[in-house]
Formats: C-alpha cells, sequence, structure tokens
C-alpha cells in the first residue's frame, strides 16, 4: 500500500523537545525504564479488555516499535523492541506511517492478513470514517489482538486531560468500552499515565490525516 498520505514524521511530544535543543518534562518520562502492567479480559455488556503487557518506549522516536511491541503482547507475544524497530525501519525521524507497521504486526501474528492498514485521509473524520473505527476496534479486539494508531495532535480522554503529540505518535487500543463508544488506550510514552480512555470521536479524529492498523 502506498505511503504517501500517511508519511509523516512521528515523534513524541518529547521528541519535539529534544530536537528543539531542550528537553522538557515529557521526556524524563519517554526516556523512562518500562514498566509492567496488566489490564484483565472481561467480556460482556459491550466491553472487552485484553491483557496488555505494557512497556514504555526507551526513547523519543520508539513510539512505533512500542506501539506494536505493546499490541502484540495481548497475543502473549514477547518480542524485542529494538527488533521492530529493525523491521519497521525506524530511525530518529520516526517510523514513517502505519503501512510500516501493518506487515510486522501480520508476520509476528503469524498470518500475512491478520491485519489491515486503514486510512483516515480527511483533517477531521466524519462520521462514517468513526463508524468504521469503532467497528474495526469491537471486530479487532474481540478476535483477541489490539489496534494500532498513528496519531496527532491534541485529543483529551475521559478524565478531561490532554495528550498532546504534534509531531505525530502511535498508540495502541487495547479494549472498549458502551459497544466501542470509548476505547482503553495504551500508550508508550508516558508509565504514569500508561493507559487511558477515550471516546471514538475523539481517537477518529486523532488518526485523522494518517491511519491504523486493525484485523
Amino acid at each position: 500500500m502506498a505511503t504517501t498520505l500517511l508519511r509523516k514524521t512521528v515523534l513524541t511530544a518529547a521528541g519535539i523537545a529534544a530536537t528543539a535543543g531542550g528537553i522538557a518534562g515529557p521526556a524524563i518520562a519517554a526516556h523512562a525504564a518500562p514498566t509492567t502492567s496488566v489490564v484483565a479480559d472481561r467480556k460482556g455488556h459491550g466491553e472487552r479488555e485484553l491483557d496488555v503487557r505494557y512497556e514504555a518506549q526507551p526513547n523519543f522516536y520508539f513510539c512505533g516499535p512500542a506501539a506494536a511491541r505493546n499490541a502484540l503482547s495481548v497475543q502473549g507475544k514477547n518480542i524485542d523492541v529494538h527488533t521492530m524497530a529493525r523491521e519497521m525501519g525506524t530511525t530518529e525521524a520516526g517510523t514513517n506511517s502505519i503501512n510500516d507497521i501493518t506487515p510486522v504486526l501480520n508476520k509476528e501474528t503469524g498470518t500475512k492478513d491478520a491485519y489491515k492498514s486503514v486510512e483516515i485521509s480527511t483533517p477531521k473524520a466524519d462520521d462514517k470514517q468513526t463508524d468504521t473505527l469503532r467497528a474495526d476496534v469491537v471486530k479487532t479486539v474481540d478476535a483477541g489482538r489490539a489496534v494500532v494508531a498513528n496519531i496527532a495532535g491534541t485529543a483529551t480522554d475521559t478524565d478531561g486531560t490532554t495528550h498532546s503529540f504534534e509531531g505525530g505518535h502511535y498508540i495502541s487500543v487495547i479494549g472498549y468500552r458502551d459497544n466501542g463508544n470509548t476505547v482503553t488506550i495504551a500508550d508508550s510514552a508516558d508509565p504514569t499515565t500508561a493507559t487511558y480512555r477515550m471516546n471514538i470521536d475523539n481517537l477518529a479524529d486523532w488518526i485523522a490525516t494518517r491511519g491504523y492498523s486493525t484485523s
């Protein structure tokens, strides 16, 4: 799949600060030692969350490999993040697009069509794109897999906390509630906020102009 639309420089907020010549607070979190967090798997009443073995990214530009590594952990896989980075062609400029992540997810899942890339090409997601994302999250999580999304800009979670990655970032979606209207995100950037929930509309707009890997 062509990457012209999705080819973006992917840096966390920490990376932006670092390339600007200074290390801000988020850089400390992005460089923090990996931590482990387990989310219980439960199903019924329109909700499910997968068991993720969370690790924080080891540097500011490994968000793509870290998101993929966290996503694959829900399948019981424990793949070194540096191996992920090599397979995705990650550099200090980041990981080019979701299309570099999807083939690696398929390889490590062991099925060539377990994942596909979906683009949200517009600057803001419309109702159809949001509905597709909701259905994709539910389908993927119900299959025991996590979605990996390439996001950019600022979004607000259900607790009212803002998450800002103006240069771009990758996250994993590991669960949903309310039939997919609320999703659970595993974010490798900061282990103090390893997981949080977000409305599906906010997530869709966060992905806009980029894309996500889904079953």
